[in-house]
């Protein structure tokens, strides 16, 4: 028998939604902001990294940070049933920052950031040797508006 998946309650989701603004928050800075005891905060971290709510803990940059990586956008569509083989491939590529299953003509959409534009050119090549990707379409991001 499967066991029950955790359900995050309002305390939870604060934590969470604190820990998504600073990921580097305190025990004692997230207590005082959700006006609960210290140990109650490391109770619940705990809680919801045992069960898996909370995968890990990140670091995100500002945008222009650095200039020369290449962004860009993938659209992938997959032949008959082979997705899952075909995510666990381009998982499995460095420059694929997030993937995510799509409705409409695509099946995945693919974030891309790479290095430089020889990187760039490296994957495109590797994603069209993916057994089971009929086609794609690359978009680079030029700015955020």
């Amino acid at each position: 028998m499967a066991a029950a998946k955790y359900a995050p309650d309002d305390l939870d989701r604060r934590i969470i939604a604190h820990l998504r603004t600073d990921g580097r928050a305190s025990l004692t800075k997230l207590s005082d902001a959700l006006g609960v005891a210290r140990g109650t905060v490391q109770n619940r971290l705990d809680r919801l990294i045992e069960t898996g709510t909370l995968l890990g803990f990140t670091v995100r940059v500002r945008e222009d940070y650095d200039v020369n990586t290449i962004r860009a956008v993938m659209m992938v569509e997959v032949v008959g049933k082979s997705t899952t083989q075909v995510v666990r491939k381009l998982r499995g590529l460095t420059e694929v920052s997030a993937l995510h299953t799509t409705n409409g003509n695509w099946d995945l959409v693919a974030d891309i950031r790479a290095a430089s534009l020889a990187d760039f050119d490296r994957l495109l090549r590797e994603v069209r040797m993916i057994d089971g990707i009929a086609n794609s379409e690359t978009s680079l991001l030029l700015s955020t508006v």
